[in-house]
C-alpha cells in the first residue's frame, strides 16, 4: 500500500524563501540589470579559507578575506588578492556560457558584484532585492552582510535590505554555483545545457511598511462567476486592515478585512464575467489597494477541468495543439531571458498553429506566461524532477517542494497556466511514488483550480511489444495522462508506427508530451536517411497517423520547437553539442516537419471548433 506523507520543507533549511512577493514586474523600484563585475572562482577561495571553513561562518575570524566583503587595500602594504572593480564585466541577466567563450563548459562558482545608489521615496518604506532566477545555488550579500542562500535555477527569490541600504555606495555581491549534484533537483544527468549565472532580472522593489505581498484571484474550481482566493499583507500593521479588490469592466469593488495573519479571504460573485480563452484572451485590470498602496495586475478568468476522456476549457471540449519549448534563444544562443525572447518563441508556436505549449523541463521566465496570457496560449509548467532523482533523500524532496512552491506562488494568477507537471520520465519505484504523490498533494494544497500531470513512460506488451499501455501507478493520481513516446526514432524506424496498437485502460484524456526525432536543418536526402529533414518529415507523418488512433487523444507537445544545446549530443557535423529534434534550426529556419505538424493542427482546429 502506498504510504502518503505530506513532507514539509524543514524550517532549518536555509535555501528557501519565507516571503515570495507576487507580481514583481508590477512593483515600483529600480532595475539592477546591466553590466556587473565578475570573478571566476573554481576553488571557491572567496568563500572558504584553506581549512575549508566558510568566511561568512561565525566560527571564522577572517571574514575580511571573503570576496563578499569587496575589500580594498587600506594602505600600500596591505595584501588583498582580488579586486572586483578591476575584474572583467558581464551582462545580467544572461548566462556566462554564451557571454564568455572561456566559460562555455564551465561549471562551478562565479562571483558577481554591482554597485548602486538608492534613495527611498519615503523614509518608512521597505526595500527588497529580488532575483528572477540564478542557476543553481546562490549566496547573496549586500554591503558585506549575508542576506541568505537559495537553491534552484529557475524560480524567484527575494531578500529585504531596508536596514542595510544606504543612499550612496551600496554593493551587492552574489556567489552563483551551477555545479551538478546527485541529491539536487534536477540531478547530475539532464539532456539540456547547464547554463550558469544570474539568468533573470535583478530588481530593487520599494513598498510601504505594510504592503500587499501576495494574492490569489481566480475562479473557484467549477464556477464561471465565483472568484475565490486571498490577499496577504506583510508588515507591522497587517492585522485588521481594509483591502479593496476592484475588477475594471465589472461592478465589483469590494472591501475585505485582514485577519491576525494579515490575510483577507476573497469570495465574491461577478455577473457576466467575460472568460479568457485562446480565441479571446481577455484580461481584466485587477487592482488591489490599501490606504498605503495600490497594486495592478492583468488577470484572465477561465475554468479548466476534465470529464471522462475530454479536457474542458470553460465547459467546452478542447484539443491542445501544442509544442514543447526549452528556455533558449537558438539564434542568439544561450538562455532566453527577455520579453523579446518570449515573443520569438511563442510567436513561432503561434505560427505553427499552437494554442498550447509545454514549458520543459523546469519553470521558465515569468515573461513567457505573462505573454501567453496576452497571446491566448495555454501552458503546461513543470517542476525539474527529471529522470532519476534521489527519491529517498528528504532534503532532495524539500528542494523539489520548495521549487514547486515558488513556481505556483509566482504563476497562480496566470489564466494561461492550466497544468502543473510533477516530473518527467521518472522510473517507477515505491520511493518515487511517495515522492510524486506528496508533491501532488502539496500542489493541490496551494492551488486546486488547475490540472495535475506528469510526463510518464509507456511500455510494450504482447507479441513484439507492439501493444502499448500506461502501467505507471502514478497515472491514478493525475488528471491528464501524459507520456513520452519515440516510436520511429529510439524504437525502430518510422514505418513501425503503423504496427503499434494502443490499449490505454484509464478513462482519462491523453496528451502526448513528447514525440519526434532529429534532423539537421538544411541536410536533405531520402526519407530513410537519418538526420535529414526528409527523415524527420516522414517520422512526423507516421507518428501523427499512429497517435490519431488513440481514442482519448486530446493534445500533443512534440519534442521540440527549436534546436537547443545539450552536451550529450556530440556527433560531429550533425549535432556538435545541439539536440537537433527541433522543428526550427539554430538559424531560425523551419524544417520540413514544421509544416507537417502545422497542417495537422489546421485539421484538428476544424474538428474541435
Amino acid at each position: 500500500m502506498l504510504r502518503v506523507v505530506v513532507l514539509l520543507i524543514l524550517s532549518a533549511c536555509t535555501y528557501g524563501n519565507d516571503l515570495l512577493i507576487q507580481n514583481i514586474p508590477g512593483r515600483a523600484g529600480m532595475t539592477l540589470n546591466g553590466t556587473w563585475n565578475y570573478i571566476v572562482d573554481p576553488y571557491e577561495n572567496g568563500f572558504y579559507n584553506y581549512r575549508y571553513i566558510p568566511f561568512d561562518s561565525t566560527s571564522n575570524p577572517t571574514t575580511s578575506q571573503g570576496y563578499f566583503v569587496n575589500q580594498k587595500p587600506a594602505h600600500k602594504s596591505e595584501r588583498i588578492e582580488y579586486d572586483f572593480d578591476k575584474s572583467d564585466r558581464i551582462n545580467v541577466p544572461g548566462d556566462w556560457n554564451y557571454q564568455k567563450e572561456k566559460l562555455y563548459y564551465y561549471e562551478g562558482t562565479v562571483w558577481y558584484k554591482k554597485s548602486f545608489d538608492y534613495q527611498k521615496s519615503q523614509a518608512d518604506h521597505r526595500v527588497f532585492l529580488t532575483f528572477g532566477a540564478a542557476n543553481y545555488q546562490t549566496d547573496v550579500y549586500v554591503n558585506a552582510q549575508k542576506l541568505g542562500a537559495h537553491k534552484g535555477g529557475f524560480t524567484p527569490f527575494h531578500y529585504e535590505i531596508t536596514d542595510i541600504l544606504k543612499e550612496k555606495d551600496n554593493f551587492v555581491v552574489v556567489k552563483v554555483d551551477n555545479k551538478r549534484h546527485q541529491d539536487e533537483v534536477p540531478t547530475v544527468n539532464t539532456d539540456w545545457w547547464n547554463f550558469g549565472g544570474i539568468t533573470r532580472d535583478v530588481t530593487l522593489v520599494e513598498m510601504p511598511s505594510t504592503f500587499i505581498s501576495d494574492y490569489f484571484i481566480q475562479l473557484e474550481k467549477g464556477s464561471k462567476n465565483r472568484i475565490k482566493g486571498y490577499i496577504q499583507l506583510n508588515g507591522p500593521n497587517k492585522a485588521g486592515q481594509a483591502v479593496t479588490l476592484e475588477i475594471s469592466g465589472t461592478r465589483l469593488k469590494q472591501k475585505f478585512k485582514t485577519d491576525n495573519r494579515g490575510r483577507a479571504v476573497v469570495d465574491v460573485s461577478v455577473k457576466k464575467l467575460k472568460l479568457w480563452s485562446p480565441d479571446d484572451p481577455f484580461l481584466y485590470d485587477v487592482s488591489l489597494s490599501t490606504d498605503e498602496e495600490i497594486v495592478h495586475d492583468q488577470i484572465g478568468f477561465r475554468t479548466i477541468a476534465t470529464k471522462g476522456q475530454n479536457i474542458l476549457l470553460n465547459g467546452e471540449s478542447i484539443f491542445l495543439r501544442g509544442i514543447s519549448i526549452h528556455e533558449e534563444n537558438p539564434i542568439r544562443g544561450g538562455r532566453a531571458y527577455s520579453m523579446d525572447d518570449a515573443r520569438l518563441l511563442l510567436g513561432w508556436a503561434k505560427e505553427l498553429g499552437c494554442n498550447y505549449v509545454r514549458l520543459a523541463h523546469y519553470p521558465h521566465n515569468e515573461n513567457m506566461v505573462r505573454l501567453a496570457d496576452e497571446m491566448g496560449i495555454l501552458v503546461w509548467e513543470e517542476n525539474p524532477v527529471y529522470w532519476t532523482i534521489s527519491w529517498e533523500n528528504k532534503m532532495t524532496y524539500a528542494t523539489a517542494q520548495q521549487q514547486l512552491s515558488e513556481l505556483i506562488s509566482r504563476d497562480k494568477n496566470r489564466a494561461s497556466v492550466i497544468i502543473w507537471s510533477m516530473a518527467n520520465e521518472t522510473p517507477v519505484s515505491q520511493a518515487r511514488m511517495e515522492f510524486l504523490v506528496n508533491l501532488r498533494t502539496h500542489a493541490l494544497s496551494m492551488d486546486d483550480t488547475r490540472l495535475i500531470s506528469a510526463a510518464l513512460e509507456v511500455h510494450g506488451e504482447g507479441e513484439g511489444g507492439l501493444t502499448r499501455k500506461i502501467s505507471d501507478p502514478f497515472a491514478e493520481y493525475v488528471d491528464v495522462l501524459s507520456f513520452n513516446q519515440y516510436v520511429g526514432w529510439y524504437d525502430g524506424l518510422p514505418d513501425k508506427c503503423d504496427q503499434i496498437n494502443w490499449a490505454i485502460d484509464q478513462n482519462k484524456p491523453v496528451i502526448i508530451s513528447e514525440f519526434g526525432g532529429g534532423a539537421l536543418q538544411g541536410l536533405h536526402g531520402d526519407s530513410l536517411t537519418i538526420w535529414t529533414e526528409e527523415f524527420q518529415e516522414y517520422l512526423y507523418e507516421e507518428s501523427i497517423e499512429m497517435l490519431r488512433r488513440i481514442p482519448q487523444l486530446r493534445g500533443a507537445t512534440p519534442w521540440i520547437l527549436a534546436d537547443f544545446h545539450s552536451p550529450r549530443r556530440v556527433l560531429p557535423g550533425i549535432q556538435d553539442g545541439w539536440n537537433r529534434k527541433g522543428l526550427i534550426g539554430d538559424t531560425g529556419a523551419k524544417k520540413k516537419a514544421f509544416y507537417v505538424l502545422q497542417n495537422f493542427y489546421l485539421e484538428i482546429a476544424k474538428e474541435f471548433k
